[in-house]
């Protein structure tokens, strides 16, 4: 990982840290799963199957006083991938590619605008809805070599979307879904066949 890389992971995790001062701050343990799909431009060259994958690391969260608008960050280990089939193509056979595990292994930065409803009666201190939106910054640090058929992007931009509930004010169990607006690898003998990650994700974060 070069230098400018871990410039921007540790800006980040030193803001994550920080939110943890200001009395509407807080830092959690986020941990999860996701189901993704490697989705080519090109869909009808390469048969593939969706994989699930895993994520962990930490949340900072933000809120605004009084009114339930807020933003979080966090900075998350995420493993995402898809199968393969490219031993079914003899462009790919021909060299000896067979049916191959595509598996990614970002560090990712998600950021939110996020809105809690507040306003149930004090329902709200037993369980609280959340909706929240906005980018994802993925940074790719490592992959499988599929046949060495695909070339990788080191960073890769998304936008995601999704919903949750918070259980005691303490945990926040959130569903949410990732599309890459860029692409995040391509193979290298079809160089207009790109491909961007697509995820389905549900994470449990705990806040201290």
């Amino acid at each position: 990982m070069n230098k400018s890389k871990l410039t921007i992971l540790a800006a980040v995790a030193a803001g994550a840290v920080a939110f943890n001062v200001h009395a509407d701050s807080r830092l959690g343990v986020t941990v999860g799963g996701n189901y993704n799909e490697v989705h080519f431009k090109q869909t009808d060259i390469i048969k593939l199957d969706k994989q699930l994958g895993v994520t962990a690391g930490v949340t900072g969260e933000y809120m605004i006083p009084g009114i339930g608008f807020g933003v979080d960050a966090s900075l998350l280990y995420t493993m995402r991938g898809s199968k393969l089939y490219l031993g079914e193509k003899k462009i790919w056979s021909s060299q000896g590619i067979g049916n191959e595990n595509c598996t990614l292994h970002y560090i990712d930065v998600p950021l939110n605008l996020k809105f809690k409803y507040r306003n149930l009666n004090g329902i709200e201190n037993t369980i609280m809805p959340i909706v929240f939106a906005g980018p994802t910054f993925s940074f790719l640090a490592g992959h499988s070599k599929c046949g060495d058929a695909l070339d990788y992007k080191t960073v890769s931009v998304g936008l995601h979307a999704g919903l949750g509930c918070e259980l005691l004010n303490k945990v926040q169990v959130n569903a949410s879904y990732n599309f890459s607006i860029g692409r995040s690898l391509r193979t290298k003998l079809l160089d207009e066949n790109d491909a961007k990650n697509r995820t389905w994700t549900v994470t449990a974060t705990y806040f201290f």
